[in-house]
């Protein structure tokens, strides 16, 4: 079985590619930096950089909403490769090929660079509990009572 789940901040905005042809595809490639839960002797290190790729849809909501510094949840599977760089050397890669990919916080509770901003006017937020107000009159067009 191969299968990832990693949560994390993005280093950087993605970097977005579409791949020519008829049917062109986002391919998004991204970083996260994933906190360590133990610090081992002698390295200084609290975090791992793991390299993502996302395609089709999922390259397109990247694009459209990540930013660098958004934390993000992310499922996919460890995905390796090589190429031989054109200094002639062979370069191994390891990456995770994102097949799931969500927000792993509220915009209020990252940085202000996140990206990702709301529907629209009537979605005012309440930061003290963190849930939407429901404007006045707006109780007939709720599908439930």
């Amino acid at each position: 079985m191969n299968k990832v789940i990693l949560m994390g901040r993005l280093t950087r905005d993605p970097d977005v590619r579409y791949s020519s042809g008829d049917n062109a595809m986002a391919i998004a490639r991204y970083t996260l930096a994933v906190d360590r839960r133990f610090k081992r002797n002698g390295d200084d290190q609290t975090a791992d950089f793991i390299g993502c790729v996302a395609f089709g849809r999922q390259g397109e909501f990247a694009e459209k909403y990540f930013r660098k510094g958004t934390k993000v949840a992310v499922t996919g599977r460890i995905q390796t490769g090589s190429y031989t760089n054109k200094d002639g050397q062979k370069v191994y890669t390891t990456d995770v090929v994102v097949e799931e990919q969500e927000f792993a916080e509220s915009k209020n509770a990252g940085t202000d660079n996140s990206g990702f901003a709301p529907a629209g006017p009537a979605q005012a937020t309440d930061p003290g509990d963190g849930f939407m107000n429901i404007p006045d009159g707006i109780d007939e067009e709720l599908p439930f009572n």
